[in-house]
């Protein structure tokens, strides 16, 4: 009769090559420091992204970037968060995917004689047209300091799933020590 003792199964596993406690340790250790890293990166991206937003506005004038520009019809995304389930079922996997454009982006871009430019930057164009056909460098760069934030929130969430993970791990191992 096989043991099922969870904790004789991880003692196997460790004296199998698995990681020891203070490995454990020094993993979680590890991604607990990656993951504050990237909250601190994230908050910088923000705070980045609306100084560059308010220096538009400022410089563009509250008429031409205001809120009552803005379509409130429902709109399909430019990107979306999609989440994989990978064969461990404590940790899950998070990416971000691009939708495709729609024909009139294909069709205005094939006009300017810009086939060489990528789906990525007709979907920016799209984004912006909103405020005019001369958008303000300005406000380029404040929308790619909130892309740049939003890489960096799925970058967050895959490491606070690592992260939570290897605590797991380092509490069974713990368990079992006792």
């Amino acid at each position: 009769m096989a043991d099922d003792n969870p904790c004789s199964l991880v003692q196997a596993s460790a004296t199998n090559g698995e990681l020891e406690g203070e490995e454990q340790a020094l993993l979680f250790l590890d991604s607990l420091d990656s993951y504050l890293m990237l909250l601190h990166s994230l908050s910088s991206s923000l705070r980045q992204g609306w100084l560059e937003l308010a220096s538009a506005r400022h410089s563009m004038g509250p008429s031409r970037l205001s809120s009552a520009l803005l379509d409130l019809k429902v709109q399909s995304a430019a990107t979306t968060v999609m989440l994989n389930e990978l064969v461990d079922e404590s940790q899950s996997d998070v990416t971000l995917e691009s939708t495709a454009v729609d024909e009139n982006v294909r069709a205005l871009s094939l006009s300017k004689n810009s086939s060489t430019t990528s789906d990525e930057n007709k979907r920016r164009y799209k984004s912006l047209s909103v405020f005019g056909a001369l958008v303000s460098p300005k406000l380029r760069a404040a929308q790619l300091s909130f892309e740049t934030a939003l890489e960096t929130i799925v970058e967050i969430a895959n490491m606070r799933s690592s992260m939570l993970s290897s605590f797991s791990q380092l509490q069974k191992n713990n368990k079992c020590s006792d």
